[in-house]
């Protein structure tokens, strides 16, 4: 029916939108790191802090965002957290204080993380556990496109009208985009979901992380997004400061990587439908460690080549790991695809985060840090080829739980 795919179609256009928050955040203000540092008259490592307190916020906030879609919805929680969004990004856009900048941050990560747990609910309530991890690789792709533009535009605006320009974009894209939402998102959290009990109710979260299945496939996703999350903060800072690279030269090499995972996320649903969950799981935890080798062995040559490189590989790599684990975290919740989503969050977001602050303040060169972030990997695939693992993806389960 034309009317049904016309609905189906916005919503889409709309959970989209909803995880483009968090990367826009993230990447558009990445070539503005050294003005920052500048502006603010501090090390790199406070600039990379604006990062990880951002990202940190955002998994701890789904804690209580994700319950929230559960028992109110999950447009209106979309709502909230864009017009949080958009007032701490103003906040930021008019402060000259750091202090506040950071404080700022960390609202504005609650705003991004409702709106993502808003969306990856709607994809649970909508395309079911065997349809999700093909709509999560399209959410990844289209995050993906937003890496590769935002820095782009960034440099742009940095250029132009100095650092806080970005912010004030970040206002207006919210702006605009949130009108869209509130037209077009419809509510899709199931009829016959019940909450019981609290808004944060230990119980909730324990019937979630009870179940091995989650654990282990939220701990891969918190694994990848720390690869990921290394890369983000440190490339600005090795490829400009210590490679001495301008902000069009670091903008070209961070979009080729973007381009890549572009591709890398259209390249994994097929990937997914040929070769199920396992196998696909294996193939992107064996690639990320390979490329942690080639990190390791190219670390020693200071050329922005030899970081790129293993990066452009890992991207095929985590692009099937986020897609798989990610699915098959959220399959066997049903009404409680919020707080499933909220806890998956909180081990992606704030658990990398942590992880890459603790090595962040180790003062590794970046290609090492990166590196040992691969290799901790490792161990994930020496559980995947254990007997009780292998009985997740067993065919008699995969109907209930993928």
């Amino acid at each position: 029916m034309p009317e049904q795919k016309a609905i189906e179609k916005s919503l889409i256009i709309s959970m989209i939108i909803l995880v483009l928050y968090g990367p826009l955040a993230i990447d558009i203000y990445l070539p503005a790191f050294p003005e920052m540092a500048e502006a603010f008259s501090v090390g790199t490592a406070r600039i990379q802090d604006t990062m990880i307190w951002f990202m940190f916020s955002i998994g701890i906030g789904q804690l209580l965002a994700g319950p929230l879609t559960d028992r109110f919805g999950r447009r209106p929680i979309a709502l909230y957290g864009i017009v949080i969004y958009i007032f701490s990004a103003a906040l930021i856009s008019v402060t000259e204080s750091l202090n506040v900048v950071l404080v700022a941050r960390l609202v504005q990560g609650v705003g991004a993380c409702a709106c993502s747990v808003a969306a990856f609910a709607a994809v649970r309530d909508c395309f079911g556990a065997n349809r999700s991890g093909r709509m999560f690789s399209y959410l990844n792709g289209s995050i993906c496109f937003i890496t590769a533009s935002a820095p782009i535009l960034g440099s742009w605006l940095t250029s132009q009208f100095g650092w806080y320009a970005n912010f004030s974009f970040m206002v207006l894209f919210a702006l605009v985009t949130g009108i869209f939402i509130a037209i077009k998102f419809k509510e899709t959290r199931p009829l016959e979901s019940n909450f019981i009990g609290n808004i944060v109710s230990v119980s909730r979260y324990k019937h979630v992380l009870n179940k091995p299945v989650f654990i282990y496939h939220a701990c891969l996703c918190m694994l990848s997004m720390t690869v990921i999350m290394a890369y983000v903060t440190s490339a600005p800072v090795w490829l400009m400061m210590e490679l001495g690279l301008d902000s069009n030269q670091f903008t070209i090499w961070f979009g080729i990587n973007a381009t890549l995972n572009i591709i890398a996320c259209v390249f994994t649903p097929k990937v997914l439908d040929k070769f199920g969950l396992r196998k696909t799981l294996k193939s992107g935890i064996i690639i990320l460690l390979c490329s942690g080798g080639l990190m390791f062995t190219l670390s020693e040559i200071r050329e922005a080549w030899a970081f790129m490189v293993p990066l452009f590989i890992a991207s095929f790599g985590y692009a099937l790991v986020l897609a798989s684990a990610a699915g098959k975290a959220l399959a066997s919740f049903g009404n409680n695809a919020g707080t499933a989503a909220a806890l998956l969050g909180l081990f992606q977001m704030s658990g990398s985060a942590l992880i890459v602050s603790f090595f962040q303040r180790l003062n590794l060169d970046a290609p090492i840090l990166l590196s040992l972030l691969m290799f901790l990997l490792a161990p994930s695939l020496v559980i995947l080829w254990l007997k009780p693992a292998k009985q997740w993806y067993l065919p008699s389960l995969e109907g209930n739980q993928v």
